[in-house]
C-alpha cells in the first residue's frame, strides 16, 4: 500500500508541479474567488475531512472488534465521499453554465484536470469502502482490518490531497 501511495504521491506532484508552473508563467491568472465558488469548496473540505475522521473510527472500531460500530463508520465514510462527490457535480454543472469549461482557459483546463482526477480518487475510495463494509458485515477477521487500515491510508492520502488543492486553487 505505501509503494501505492508513494506513486500517488508523485502522480499528483507532477500535477500540482504543472499547474505551479503554469500558474506563475501565466499574466491572466483569476484571483482566488473571483472564477470559483470558494465557500462551497470549502463545505465540501469540511465534508472531506469529516469522512477522514469516520475511516479512523470504522478502524478503531474493526481493532476493537465492535463489527457493527465499524460498519457504521464505513457507512458513514461512504456516505460523506459521495457526498463531496454530489457537491463536486454541483459545481462543475453551476461552472459550465457559467461558461467556465475545460477549455475557456488554461485556468480552466487545470482546474478540471487536477479536480477531476481527485474526484476519481474519491470515487474509486468510496467503492473500497463499500466493498470493505460488505466484507465487515460477514466477519471481522484479521485480513479484513488490514483492509480497513490500508484503505484509510488511502482514504487520508485523498484528503490530504484535496486540502493541498483546496488551498492552491482557492486561497493562494
Amino acid at each position: 500500500m505505501w509503494v501505492f501511495i508513494v506513486s500517488e504521491i508523485m502522480f499528483f506532484t507532477g500535477l500540482i508541479g504543472s499547474y505551479i508552473v503554469l500558474r506563475l508563467g501565466s499574466a491572466g491568472w483569476p484571483r482566488p474567488g473571483e472564477v470559483l465558488n470558494t465557500a462551497l469548496l470549502g463545505i465540501n473540505t469540511v465534508v472531506l475531512i469529516t469522512s477522514s475522521l469516520t475511516m479512523a473510527l470504522a478502524l478503531n472500531a474493526a481493532e476493537a472488534d465492535r463489527p457493527r460500530a465499524s460498519g457504521k463508520f464505513l457507512l458513514a465514510t461512504a456516505l460523506l465521499g459521495c457526498t463531496f462527490l454530489a457537491i463536486k457535480i454541483y459545481d462543475y454543472a453551476h461552472m459550465v453554465h457559467q461558461g467556465f469549461t475545460i477549455s475557456s482557459s488554461l485556468f480552466g483546463s487545470c482546474y478540471y484536470l487536477l479536480t477531476g482526477f481527485h474526484a476519481l480518487h474519491v470515487l474509486s475510495g468510496v467503492i473500497v469502502v463499500l466493498y470493505l463494509l460488505a466484507a465487515s458485515r460477514v466477519a471481522l477477521s484479521s485480513t479484513v482490518v488490514g483492509r480497513i487500515e490500508y484503505s484509510g491510508l488511502y482514504w487520508h492520502f485523498i484528503d490530504v490531497v484535496w486540502v493541498i488543492l483546496f488551498a492552491i486553487l482557492c486561497l493562494v
